[in-house]
């Protein structure tokens, strides 16, 4: 095979596979064929899938893991913590809308214990008309903060209210753990009872330690998935 020749079949075999990626005949989080499987379909070396994949990986289509295989992403939208859920679904090119369901005095008693009085936002994320996110924002209730529920929060964003109060994330943890709705979170996120969502746990904290942050997400398995690089990185989200 002439070096044109190769980079031919290369370019058919990467248009070939974002076609399919793109148009969801190989769904989000769908495994490809192994490198033998693709190299016998499309009559090319090993070395030509390898570089195929790399393509693909390049433009955010698919992700690989050695020794594991490659995945289907969405586009490759990473969601960044201090992006947020809903900016890093639309920057994937889903529609997103938020609904406020509410600002209240209080929160979680157990957090309360630990971390004081809160004040407790409530909100639903939608993508495409579907929800994909229920949010329960808990923020402790300062001089600043204690009247949000009822002056709302600064431009409808927890971000702009939080930095207004200054207050500023520098360190955080967060959990992640499957769990099924019960039966009043699965009729705001119209589901079943039961079904699975992700719950996301996440603490932000300011540089003197104190509570910024404690934010519960139940996420769509379907739109969300979480990878945990080692070497230095850290665990982030992506959006399918």
């Amino acid at each position: 095979m002439s070096e044109q020749g190769g980079r031919s079949k290369r370019a058919q075999l990467v248009a070939d596979l974002a076609t399919r990626i793109r148009s969801g005949r190989l769904g989000h989080g769908e495994r490809l064929p192994g490198e033998n499987q693709l190299a016998q379909t499309y009559a090319v070396s090993r070395g030509t899938v390898r570089s195929a994949l790399a393509e693909l990986q390049r433009r955010d289509l698919i992700e690989t893991e050695t020794g594991v295989g490659s995945f289907v992403t969405f586009d490759g939208a990473r969601l960044d913590q201090q992006l947020g859920w809903a900016r890093a679904l639309a920057g994937s090119g889903a529609e997103v809308t938020t609904e406020l369901l509410g600002i209240v005095a209080g929160g979680d008693p157990a957090v309360e214990e630990r971390e004081g009085p809160l004040v407790t936002v409530r909100r639903l994320r939608r993508s495409d008309g579907r929800p994909v996110s229920l949010e329960t924002a808990s923020l402790p209730a300062t001089a600043e903060l204690a009247g949000i529920p009822e002056r709302g929060l600064v431009d409808g964003s927890i971000t702009a209210t939080l930095a207004a109060a200054g207050l500023h994330g520098a360190t955080g943890e967060q959990w992640i753990s499957a769990e099924p709705l019960d039966a009043t979170d699965a009729a705001r996120l119209e589901r079943a009872p039961g079904d699975l969502f992700l719950r996301a746990t996440r603490v932000t904290r300011t540089a003197g330690g104190g509570l910024a942050e404690h934010v519960v997400s139940l996420l769509d398995p379907q739109r969300f998935r979480f990878h945990l690089a080692f070497g230095g990185t850290a665990t982030t989200g992506d959006a399918r």
